[in-house]
């Protein structure tokens, strides 16, 4: 039987090094698992849109797809606009929608990883405070994960891990680095919980002027490769026990 296509549904930018970080990142899945189809969409500003490729697969007589959408919490993108652009797909195809990436151990790790290439070591931890960034949202459902990410950060030995936020929600980026501050911690970094440059990345970077170390957003890190595939076999493994 053939695989799934697999199919990446990134939000899109006007800044050009989203979707570059966006190719990166499905590029590196490919090589993870060689033969399996995965092609790359974008919900705005950007193109390949997903009503296009899905167009496209089935012209090719393509039948079954695993629609991944590349957001860190399910919120309004995950619960209302890609399903409704998946709702007005050709209906030859066969579209599962896979879960969000997070929350996951694996990006804890690849946390984790961008803060070690920003400078700082594991040795580092008990005297380092980490304010983990996100873009923000109004949905309770996504601050909550965020909050989760941040307390299973914690539970990895840094001294202390505080939630912020870019935009929709508070703490603010800057408010949760002098937070960190006032408790008396020595080492202040902040970890962008972000997928691929852009806006509000930008603005985190710019709320972390006062701490010691910056790390870099999600990106290709391979431990976000391996995750796109572990939500595509989770999808499958669905689609297979529903169908049984």
């Amino acid at each position: 039987m053939n695989r799934p296509v697999l199919l990446v549904v990134a939000h899109g930018s006007r800044d050009p090094r989203h979707a570059a970080t966006v190719n990166a990142l499905v590029r590196r899945a490919r090589s993870l698992r060689p033969g399996l189809r995965v092609e790359t969409s974008f919900l705005d500003f950007n193109v390949p849109s997903v009503a296009g490729v899905l167009e496209r697969l089935a012209q090719e007589g393509v039948r079954d797809v695993v629609a991944l959408p590349l957001l860190l919490t399910r919120a309004f993108h995950a619960k209302a606009d890609i399903p409704a652009v998946l709702r007005q797909a050709p209906p030859s195809l066969r579209i599962r929608q896979a879960p969000v990436l997070g929350p996951s151990p694996l990006l804890v790790s690849a946390l984790e990883r961008r803060l070690y290439e920003a400078g700082l070591a594991p040795g580092d931890k008990r005297s380092t405070g980490v304010v983990l960034a996100s873009a923000g949202s109004t949905d309770p459902e996504a601050i909550a994960v965020i909050a989760d990410m941040a307390r299973e950060l914690r539970h990895t030995g840094w001294c202390a891990v505080r939630p912020a936020f870019a935009s929709a929600s508070l703490p603010l980026t800057e408010d949760a680095v002098r937070a960190l501050r006032a408790d008396g911690v020595r080492r202040v970094a902040v970890a962008p919980y972000v997928i691929a440059p852009g806006r509000l990345p930008d603005r985190i970077a710019a709320g972390a002027r006062e701490a010691d170390v910056l790390a870099d957003v999600l990106g290709p890190a391979p431990e976000l490769a391996r995750l796109l595939l572990t939500r595509y076999d989770e999808a499958r493994a669905e689609t297979r026990a529903l169908a049984a």
